[in-house]
């Protein structure tokens, strides 16, 4: 009995060391600490409970005994939640996606083959968003290139005014629009995020201008590369060429908020008189290391500039992840290895599941063509 409690005690600790690691790996300076930000506290607590739900319901201990089959049970697990409105349906997508990461870390590092969340037969039995489809927005191209042109046009004339404040403000929304347009990256990749503290925001040495780049925290807390064509590449360069950065770890976008500014300034600067100083000015000399603007605050740019716009889309604004499923849509048409790269997916069936609606248009067309030559005698 002893021999196989304490046999038992290594198997789990299988799973205790590979999420510590998995946790530390995800931790910003202290290597030592217990990782960063609400996404890693979040996805450690899910993944433990994970654990304990295979230890008591599938008598799995061990991390390398979890096989394709223990995911599909959990993902029913889930499903069942869903149904007795325990959880949301989005609740248990979320779940599960943490259980992925982390098993797809643990196939990275080699501690498992391949990561049995991936397999088919487990995420068939994923419970159904019903807000995937109808709630969740997308830019249209129409909406996109509405707004593209509004933005650009008001970037030319401030430009031509000779209006300083007004030519730095509107080069600025020009090049925001036009990043989250044509890059396919999400909100918390670029802008900061107050509840983690790894995103800090996208900074100019992250910009690979020659190989047209822009490296990214993506969902998964890896570094990824979101592509950056020239079509967001222009905007941004005038932007950069008006900020004039002091240095190369500024932010794309730092913040507006005069507060914000003056706050970092006077963390970092000694023996200066603010009231009588340029705050823009003193930034660039002292090389201020401001924060960037915060999610929030990059909606609420979208939502004044919509309104300026005139910009309505069934009462709301175009918010920065649509811009992210607009430009997968429009991909996707025309091929939909495009969009996966485009957007970062892990893999094509996670592409094929997002812009499953598509597919099922494009069908529902042969069938309505396929049925007409039937009754015209074709």
């Amino acid at each position: 009995m002893d021999n196989r409690k304490d046999s038992s005690s290594a198997r789990r600790t299988n799973f205790d060391d590979a999420l510590g690691d998995y946790v530390r790996s995800k931790a910003v300076a202290d290597p030592e600490g217990t990782g960063s930000g609400n996404y890693v506290s979040n996805a450690e607590s899910v993944v433990r409970r994970w654990a304990d739900w295979l230890d008591r319901e599938e008598n799995v201990e061990s991390l390398d005994a979890v096989e394709p089959i223990h995911l599909r049970r959990y993902a029913r697990h889930l499903k069942t939640k869903v149904r007795q409105d325990e959880y949301a349906a989005s609740t248990a997508q979320t779940y599960y996606a943490y259980v992925r990461a982390f098993l797809t870390w643990c196939a990275r590092d080699q501690l498992l083959e391949s990561n049995p969340a991936e397999d088919e037969i487990a995420l068939e039995e994923l419970p159904d968003d019903p807000g995937t489809r109808e709630t969740q927005q997308f830019w249209s191209p129409d909406d996109r290139r509405q707004l593209e042109s509004y933005v650009r046009q008001r970037a030319l004339e401030a430009i031509e005014s000779g209006d300083d404040t007004q030519k730095r403000k509107r080069l600025r929304q020009h090049a925001l629009v036009a990043l989250l347009a044509h890059t396919g990256v999400r909100g918390a990749e670029v802008f900061s995020h107050p509840k983690d503290d790894r995103r800090n925001g996208a900074t100019w040495a992250d910009v690979d201008w020659e190989n047209g780049a822009l490296r990214v925290l993506g969902k998964s807390q890896e570094y990824e590369y979101a592509p950056l064509p020239d079509v967001a590449q222009k905007p941004l360069r005038r932007w950069k060429d008006e900020l004039d950065p002091p240095t190369t770890e500024f932010p794309l976008f730092p913040t507006e908020h005069a507060p914000s500014k003056y706050s970092a300034v006077r963390s970092q600067v000694t023996d200066i008189d603010l009231e009588a100083a340029d705050i823009d000015a003193v930034v660039r000399e002292n090389e201020v290391a401001l924060p960037a603007i915060s999610t929030e605050g990059a909606r609420s740019v979208m939502k004044r500039l919509c309104d300026e716009a005139d910009l309505d889309v069934d009462g709301e604004y175009l918010k920065p992840h649509g811009a992210r499923r607009g430009l997968g849509d429009e991909l996707y048409r025309s091929n939909p290895t495009d969009a996966q790269a485009a957007l970062r997916h892990s893999s094509i069936s996670v592409t094929n599941e997002s812009y499953s609606h598509i597919e099922a248009g494009e069908i529902g067309d042969v069938i309505d063509s396929t049925r007409e030559r039937g009754e015209n005698g074709g």
